[in-house]
C-alpha cells in the first residue's frame, strides 16, 4: 500500500521530535534559570496555547519552546534563517493536526524544512528525512514520465522533415578545425585567478552560464552568500571528492561569485540562491588563491611592487592586502615559521572587507615542502586558520565573520 503525503509529513514530524529534544534540553538546561526544571516551570507559567498536559516529545511544543526562548537559548546557536523555518513548521504542523490536505509541493516543502532544521541542530535524523524527500521526488518523476509515455506515441523510422543532427549542431571552430587541446578543458584555479585561459573559465558570467548548479554546488554557493549576508553558513568548508569530483570547479565558482559580477547578468538559478540567502547584489571581495601546485616552496617570488614572498602565509597576506598586509607577517615569512596570531592582524587590517581564502591542493604543497625542508609550520598555519576564523568577534572583524573563510580542496592522492 502506497504511503500518503499526509503520512509522510507525520513521519517527518516524528523524526523532527526525536532529533530536536536532546538539542532543546541541552540548550535550555544550560541557559534557563530553572536549569533541569525549566520545562515544568514553563508549563506552570501557563503559556498561552500550551496545555498543562503538554510534553516535550510533541514537536509542536518543541517548536513553541524555540520561539519563546529564542533570545535566551537558541539565537547564539542557530542561524536567523532557522527561526523562519521554525515559524513555517509551526504552521505546517497545525495544518497536519487539522487534517488539511497535503499536495506534492506542500509535502516536499514540509520535509525540506524539517530536514533544514535537523541539519541546523546536527541531528542524525536529517538523513532519514532527506532520503524520504528524495523518494517522493523520484515518485513524482516516475509518475510524470509514465504519463508522458502513455500519452505520446512512439515514433519509429525516419521523421519527415527532420534534418540530420550533423546539419543542425555546429561545433566550436577549434573543434571543427582540429585546433582544440584537451588541456584547455581542465579547470585551473591558478590560471583563472591570473585571468589566463578560455572565457568559459575566466569570465564570471560565461562561467556560470555554462555551469550546471548541482545540489552540492548550490549548497556551497548558498552557504558562502549567507556568510556574507551574516544570515548563517559555515566559516570553514572542507571539500573532499575523488579525482574529477568537482573540487576545483567549485572553488572557481566561489571565486567568481564574489568577483563583482552584476547579479542580473548571472543565470536565474544563481540569482535565486543569492536572494534567498539575503542579498540583492553580490559584493566584490579580496580573494586569496593558494594553489599548492603553483607555489614554490623554498624559493623567493618577487611581486610587482617589489615584495619578496617566501611562504604560503606570505603569499596569502600579500594577496589579501598587498605590501601593508605582508609587512605584518614579514618576519614569519622570512624565517619560515607560522605567523600565528600575527595572521589575525592581517585579517583585522582588512576588516571592512569580506575575505574568502581559497586553498587548493594544499597537501601536495606540503608534500613538496617536506622534500625540501621537513617541518610542520604549514600544518600549524592551517590549524590556526581553521581554529581562529570561526571564533573572531564580529565587532573586531565584522566582514570576515560573515564569509566563507577557507576552502581546503584535496586531490585524490592527498594523504592529509
Amino acid at each position: 500500500m502506497a504511503i500518503s503525503n499526509r503520512d509522510r509529513v507525520g513521519k517527518a514530524f516524528e523524526q523532527l521530535a526525536e532529533g530536536l529534544r536532546p538539542f532543546i534540553e541541552r540548550r535550555m538546561d544550560r541557559h534557563h534559570p530553572g536549569k533541569e526544571r525549566w520545562f515544568e516551570q514553563w508549563i506552570a507559567s501557563a503559556p498561552q496555547g500550551v496545555s498543562p498536559d503538554s510534553h516535550l516529545d510533541d514537536p509542536s511544543v518543541q517548536l513553541r519552546v524555540i520561539v519563546d526562548f529564542w533570545p535566551m537559548a537558541f539565537a547564539q546557536e542557530l542561524p536567523r534563517a532557522a527561526r523562519n523555518v521554525v515559524f513555517s513548521l509551526r504552521q505546517r504542523r497545525n495544518d497536519w493536526a487539522h487534517n488539511k490536505p497535503f499536495q506534492f509541493d506542500d509535502t516536499y516543502r514540509a520535509l525540506d524544512e524539517v530536514e533544514q532544521l535537523l541539519v541546523a541542530v546536527d541531528a542524525p535524523q536529517a538523513q532519514v528525512v532527506g532520503e524520504e524527500k528524495d523518494a517522493i521526488m523520484r515518485a513524482r518523476y516516475e509518475a510524470d514520465a509514465k504519463r508522458a509515455t502513455d500519452s505520446t506515441p512512439l515514433a519509429t523510422g525516419a521523421v519527415k522533415g527532420l534534418r540530420p543532427w550533423r546539419e543542425v549542431v555546429e561545433p566550436h571552430d577549434d573543434v571543427a578545425q582540429g585546433r582544440h587541446a584537451l588541456s584547455e578543458f581542465a579547470a585551473d584555479l591558478y590560471a583563472v585567478s591570473h585571468g589566463k585561459g578560455p572565457a568559459e573559465y575566466t569570465d564570471a558570467v560565461e562561467f556560470f552560464r555554462r555551469t550546471f548548479i548541482t545540489e552540492g554546488l548550490g549548497r556551497l554557493l548558498s552557504d558562502a552568500v549567507q556568510r556574507v549576508a551574516q544570515t548563517g553558513g559555515q566559516p570553514i568548508v572542507d571539500l573532499q571528492t575523488n579525482f574529477g569530483g568537482g573540487k576545483t570547479h567549485s572553488m572557481i565558482a566561489l571565486y567568481h561569485l564574489f568577483s563583482g559580477a552584476a547579479l542580473a547578468d548571472l543565470p536565474d538559478e544563481l540569482q535565486e540562491i543569492v536572494r534567498a540567502a539575503g542579498l540583492e547584489a553580490l559584493p566584490k571581495v579580496p580573494r586569496a588563491v593558494l594553489v599548492g601546485t603553483a607555489l614554490k616552496p623554498g624559493q623567493v617570488e618577487r611581486k610587482e611592487d617589489g615584495t619578496e614572498v617566501r611562504t604560503m602565509w606570505g603569499e596569502m597576506a600579500w594577496q589579501l592586502g598587498g605590501r601593508p598586509a605582508y609587512d605584518l607577517i614579514a618576519q614569519s615569512d622570512q624565517s619560515g615559521t607560522s605567523p600565528g596570531a600575527a595572521l589575525d592582524d592581517v585579517f583585522a587590517m582588512i576588516a571592512n572587507e569580506h575575505d574568502p581564502v581559497v586553498l587548493s591542493e594544499s597537501a601536495r604543497f606540503n608534500a613538496e615542502c617536506s622534500r625540501n625542508r621537513p617541518d610542520e609550520q604549514r600544518a600549524y598555519l592551517l590549524e590556526h586558520i581553521t581554529a581562529a576564523l570561526p571564533t573572531l568577534k564580529p565587532d573586531a572583524l565584522k566582514a570576515l565573520s560573515g564569509t566563507v573563510a577557507a576552502m581546503m580542496g584535496q586531490t585524490d592522492d592527498d594523504e592529509a
